[in-house]
């Protein structure tokens, strides 16, 4: 059975950073805090940008 990649319902905002740790296997605050950091050293604006894709792409894990 494999895994599928979906927005988790362990919600800060829309579910996507959650649900790609537990994709990954990794602590949900250790991948928000990597994204925040991804997103501020790379300008803001691409994080924010594939943060809202995924939040749209994504299906939600019910």
């Amino acid at each position: 059975m494999s895994k599928k990649l979906k927005r988790s319902s362990d919600k800060m905002i829309a579910g996507v950073c959650a649900g790609i740790a537990e994709y990954l296997g990794f602590e949900i605050s250790l991948v928000r805090v990597a994204y925040v950091l991804l997103s501020i050293f790379s300008a803001g604006f691409p994080g924010l940008l594939v943060y809202i894709i995924l939040w749209f792409v994504l299906p939600e894990n019910n």
